[in-house]
């Protein structure tokens, strides 16, 4: 007898029948929206973690520059931008404050994409700027920071008199976890400091991973950036599978991100008591699972359970294609295996912006077998890549665990990495 789960996917969700004798379900700690969610959002600016609330930060006249994670991630934006606006009326002038997109290397979003992701209130009334790495007219040089991180921000972050990050914080897979000091680097930083930051040897290191920061080398020098160029105030929310804000949290940019992100471990992270022969997991629906570069997330999560030699099956939409703009895809093309590409990045002789994504999929590919489920993507298009695809999650799973032989056991993943599974081995 079969039981129905729900895959988050696109916008419209999957469905997977599984066999429950044999399959763990691992969702995150179901959390109801706060009561007010723009009530939460004032209380963070004016009750913070550490430090003064924001309009004591802030004098007459000042220029202000806010920090806003791209159209890859879920922030919500249009309620969290507002609340900074409003709870600077009377002080800052709307003319005196940008917006940036903390795009980090990824594109630039359209005007359009901009609209739904502030708002058409703030869209109109704001001044949006998509951060731009490659562009050197935007950056100004900062010194060098952290473990030897070359540093070159945005300019107009930088000459702002107050500066304010807002995110949302989840667990992170080489990075520990999103929000907080990200949103200066490497959301507002140059291509070379990105390099570094995500070059082979950090991103190799066993503690870059889901849930880590302190002695995290990548994390460790995104903190030590972040407090090197200051941060005037940070807000930082955590959401629920309905991407509700649950909490929020704002002040000092280190104590304040440390709060949220205790908080989102214990609803994002849950302890497994195996491995799995068959991982089945998501990248979070829309927005995050539009291209394959980002759910590779959704694979790292289940990389953490999967017994080796396993298989992975991830459920990504993948409207945006790999995306084409960008280096990622011809590098995984142009390589022969998995195991040959992590060679090649071993020896320095693969240096590209898209570089710690392809090396974290490289890793998993060389242990596990890969397989995906998209709207978008050819089965050719993926197998260029060594990736094989199924148009029927449900049977393709049942296969596999037949396969694996007597005993064989799955584990599904509905939200993808906003639950990350942890091995406690029993003693």
């Amino acid at each position: 007898m079969s039981t129905e789960v729900r895959l988050a996917y696109g916008d419209s969700g999957l469905s997977l029948a599984v066999d429950p004798e044999v399959t763990t379900i691992v969702e995150p700690v179901r959390s109801t929206a706060a009561a007010s969610q723009s009530g939460a959002l004032r209380a963070a600016l004016r009750e913070p973690v550490a430090g003064p609330p924001l309009r004591e930060r802030v004098r007459p006249g000042q220029s202000v520059a806010i920090s806003a994670c791209d159209g890859t991630r879920p922030q919500p934006r249009q309620l969290m931008i507002p609340a900074i606006i409003e709870e600077l009326e009377g002080i800052v002038a709307l003319d005196d404050i940008v917006v940036l997109v903390a795009t980090g290397t990824h594109r630039g979003n359209t005007e359009a994409e901009l609209r739904a992701m502030f708002g058409a209130e703030v869209a109109d009334s704001a001044r949006i700027v998509n951060h731009d790495a490659r562009d050197s007219s935007q950056l100004v040089w900062r010194g060098t920071h952290g473990n030897g991180v070359p540093v070159w921000l945005n300019r107009e972050w930088t000459d702002a008199d107050v500066r304010i990050t807002t995110g949302f914080v989840e667990p992170h897979f080489f990075a520990g976890f999103s929000g907080g000091p990200k949103l200066v680097a490497p959301g507002l930083a140059g291509l070379e400091t990105v390099l570094v930051l995500h070059d082979a040897s950090r991103i190799g290191d066993s503690r870059a991973t889901w849930g880590v920061t302190k002695g995290n080398p990548v994390h460790d020098d995104v903190r030590a950036i972040a407090e090197a160029t200051g941060v005037t105030f940070a807000l930082d929310v955590v959401l629920n599978r309905d991407k509700d804000i649950v909490a929020a949290f704002g002040g000092d940019l280190l104590p304040m991100h440390e709060a949220a992100a205790a908080f989102a471990q214990e609803i994002a992270m849950r302890p497994v008591d195996r491995r799995f022969d068959v991982v089945v997991t998501t990248n979070s629906g829309f927005p995050l699972d539009q291209n394959l570069y980002q759910a590779v997330k959704g694979i790292s999560a289940a990389y953490q359970v999967v017994r080796p030699g396993g298989t992975i099956i991830c459920a990504a939409e993948c409207r945006d294609g790999f995306p084409d703009h960008g280096l990622y895809r011809a590098t995984l093309e142009a390589a022969p295996s998995p195991q040959a590409l992590l060679a090649e990045i071993a020896a320095r002789s693969v240096t590209v912006p898209d570089q710690w994504q392809i090396q974290i999929q490289a890793k998993m590919q060389s242990a596990n077998r890969v397989i995906m489920h998209t709207g978008y993507l050819t089965d050719a298009e993926l197998a260029a890549v060594q990736i094989e695809q199924t148009h029927d999650i449900s049977t393709t799973a049942a296969k596999l665990l037949t396969e694996a032989g007597p005993g064989a056991t799955m584990c599904v993943l509905p939200e993808g990495p906003q639950t990350i599974p942890y091995v406690v081995e029993a003693h």
